[in-house]
Order: structure tokens, then C-alpha cells, then sequence
């Protein structure tokens, strides 16, 4: 709260209305507060905000994902998250304000030049997720490249997901998902990782899968 000290024409202290007063070396001044933003829920604005909460909200639950498959896209002054950021917003969604969602077939986890496989599915198996892959070898690839997969669950805002879950050569892996997805529907990612990390594949969208834990 202001205060004058010697009635209108003299100094006073603290705030009074818009009108802020205060003393620098023995000089009195005052100073009108800044006017607050105009507009500041325009559409385009909560447009934006919707977006960056929406890839927000699924990107982490997946940041150790994003940090492998999006390394070679980050420039010098963007994270890997950054850059999936970015990427999945200006691709990944769908809709208009305020009916925008993701758009799962479009998402990336990864974004490279490695080849990925020619085939690959997902089964829902005793509460595991069965990824099977074609395990032939084409271009860029190794029997060593390993393959990460990614499930998430819309209805309850979680992942899980394994960056090593097998070698391009076994052409199959198992993913561990929580007890309590049961009945759940979720969509499901994978990507490819050369040995030394230094490659990574376009992201492959494996589909929706129910989880059955019988």
C-alpha cells in the first residue's frame, strides 16, 4: 500500500492506484504501473497453448524416447525434446480449436535415415506387447541395430516403453506394460537404433492394441 508523506505535493512511497512512488539518491519520482496485456486470450493464442500442452502432455511421458530419436535433429541451440516438440506440432495434430488432438498415425518418436523394416505389428499377449518385425536386411542396416518401442495410453495420460528391446536380427521382443491398462486401448511406436547410437529410423506407427492380460 502507497503513503504520502506531505500530502499531494510532497513525496510518497509504495503504490497509489497506477501510480507508483519511490526514491533514488535522495530524488523523489513517481512512475504509472505498465497497462496489462490487451487480449490476452485471443484464439490463435489458446490455439497455440492447446497445442504445446497437447504434444507436451505425451511427449513426457516419453523424454529418454525423444532424447535418442530426436538427437540428430536438434540444432546447436534446440534440444532433441525441442525438436520433437516442434516437429510433432506442425505435424501431428488435427482439428481446430478447441477440437485439436493428436493425430497418433503422424507422431514421431524418431526422425533418421536408417532403414527401418519392411513389416512390423504389435499383439497383445498376457500383458506383454508382442512386437514383430521383418528382420531382413536392406541398405543402412545391421543385425545389431536395436529397436525401440514405445506404448502409450491415452485414457490414462502413461507410457511405457524400452530403448533395447531386441536386435533388428531376432525379429521379435516383448514389452512389459502396467497391470492396471487392462482393457485399454493404446497406441503403439517403434523406431530403429544402430549399435553405436549414431543413426536412428523414421518412427513406425504399429497401431492401436487392447490389452489383454489373459
Amino acid at each position: 500500500m502507497g503513503k504520502f508523506n506531505k500530502g499531494i505535493l510532497g513525496s510518497f512511497s509504495g503504490k497509489v492506484g497506477n501510480v507508483v512512488g519511490a526514491s533514488w539518491r535522495g530524488i523523489t519520482y513517481m512512475r504509472s504501473l505498465p497497462s496489462g496485456m490487451r487480449n490476452p486470450r485471443t484464439e490463435k493464442q489458446l490455439t497455440q497453448r492447446n497445442k504445446f500442452s497437447l504434444v507436451g502432455k505425451f511427449l513426457k511421458t516419453i523424454t529418454p524416447v525423444v532424447r535418442v530419436g530426436f538427437k540428430n535433429v536438434a540444432a546447436a541451440t534446440n534440444s532433441a525434446y525441442s525438436a520433437a516438440m516442434s516437429y510433432n506440432i506442425q505435424n501431428a495434430l488435427r482439428g481446430e480449436y478447441p477440437d485439436i488432438e493428436l493425430d497418433y498415425e503422424r507422431v514421431a518418436i524418431s526422425r533418421g535415415s536408417l532403414y527401418a523394416a519392411n513389416s512390423m505389428l504389435v499383439n497383445s499377449e498376457s500383458g506383454k506387447l508382442e512386437f514383430l518385425w521383418d528382420a531382413t536386411l536392406l541398405n543402412n542396416t545391421s543385425t545389431e541395430d536395436r529397436v525401440m518401442v514405445v506404448a502409450y495410453n491415452p485414457s490414462k495420460g502413461e507410457a511405457s516403453y524400452d530403448l533395447n528391446l531386441a536386435t533388428r536380427a531376432d525379429g521379435t521382443g516383448l514389452l512389459e506394460v502396467p497391470l492396471t491398462w487392462e482393457g485399454n486401448v493404446v497406441e503403439t511406436f517403434a523406431a530403429f537404433v544402430s549399435e553405436d547410437g549414431s543413426q536412428v529410423s523414421d518412427t513406425i506407427y504399429t497401431g492401436q492394441v487392447e490389452i489383454s492380460m489373459g
